[in-house]
């Protein structure tokens, strides 16, 4: 059965869910597995090392790279007609937001998809931190906390459409975003050849974390090409994805409609579960002395409202709309990588846990 023929017997949202589903599937088995985790890679580079964690996050980043522009370069992929790219933007929102989210990636001891995957793995620091990162998105799209992201975001705002592709602006286009994107694997596998030797089962493990965030640009452009709806295309994204699970939760009456977002939470889950269960990483784990749950819960709050205002996540804005080499996606992830930096440092010189 081809892609035409799922979409008129199972309907646009539904398979839009099944591709997240299967893409979720995929990461939360992979980066539970190769214990992907950017708060480690920031940690490990503050340390003056690049260890096990920056080595595989920066190959999977390097793997997502080079898929996405392989998508781009074949035409496989039209990132222009991306959230990341075609609407407005904010580079103070990017910016500002990005540091928020650092430091609160530190407080919580992992970013949005790791609170996922270590939820999976029983930790149940992990799930209220979860929880609360999923209630402070909600609150700062359209709650609360909505005036003061509008706030900090109209602050240096950039409008959609070349301005915000970096590939466009730098005049190199989808041939030199695939040259830049080698480079970045290439030098991902020096460092992780570097630390690791001859371990190609953890490599291969990065690389499947970073292809699926090519699997989830490829299948929506897939539909959207195939659907006679309008169909967003997107690729893996856990805040809005957060807020979207919770609202489908709390009340199925007011929820949105089934698409790509609602198959992706719960298979993540699932994928990282699967993983700990095969590997014997399960089990329950609370707050101990050390842990302060202060820390979490103002970490979670910091990264929930850090994710909208800066328009993603490490995953969401650093990984897939970096991808993509969208300006405002680029400035999030080095200013999320500033915040967690400035933060780790904070917390050595108060004497906290890391």
């Amino acid at each position: 059965m081809n892609l035409a023929s799922l979409l008129e017997t199972w309907g646009d949202s539904n398979v839009l869910a099944m591709a997240g589903a299967l893409v979720g599937f995929i990461f939360g088995l992979a980066a539970q597995r190769t214990r992907f985790c950017a708060r480690a890679a920031v940690v490990e580079c503050c340390e003056g090392q690049t260890g096990d964690r920056f080595s595989v996050w920066w190959l999977a980043f390097g793997a997502a790279l080079v898929g996405v522009q392989a998508l781009v370069w074949s035409g496989g992929l039209q990132p222009a007609n991306s959230r990341y790219i075609t609407g407005v933007g904010s580079v103070s929102g990017a910016v500002l937001g990005g540091l928020l989210f650092g430091a609160g990636m530190i407080l919580t001891r992992g970013c949005a998809s790791r609170l996922l995957i270590l939820s999976g793995n029983g930790n149940l620091r992990a799930l209220l931190a979860g929880l609360v990162f999923a209630v402070t998105v909600q609150a700062s799209i359209a709650g609360w906390l909505a005036p003061a992201r509008q706030a900090l975001a109209s602050w240096w705002p950039i409008d959609g459409g070349a301005g915000r592709d970096l590939l466009q602006l730098t005049g190199i286009g989808p041939t030199g975003g695939l040259v830049l994107a080698l480079l970045a694997l290439g030098t991902g596998f020096y460092f992780f050849f570097k630390t690791h030797q001859r371990r190609w089962g953890l490599a291969l493990g990065a690389i499947i974390v970073g292809l699926s965030i090519a699997l989830g640009w490829g299948l929506t452009q897939a539909i959207a090409s195939q659907s006679f709806e309008a169909v967003q295309i997107q690729g893996l994204s856990f805040s809005s994805a957060s807020a979207e699970m919770l609202m489908r939760v709390l009340s199925s009456a007011t929820s949105p409609s089934l698409g790509f977002d609602a198959g992706l939470l719960p298979a993540t889950f699932a994928g990282s579960l699967l993983g700990a269960l095969v590997g014997g990483d399960f089990k329950f784990e609370g707050f101990k002395t050390e842990n302060k749950l202060g820390h979490y819960l103002t970490g979670a709050v910091l990264m929930g409202f850090g994710a909208v205002l800066a328009g993603g996540c490490t995953v969401g804005a650093g990984m897939t709309g970096g991808s993509i080499f969208s300006l405002t996606a680029w400035l999030t992830l080095i200013a999320i990588w500033l915040g967690a930096g400035l933060s780790w440092r904070i917390h050595r010189s108060m004497g906290w846990p890391i």
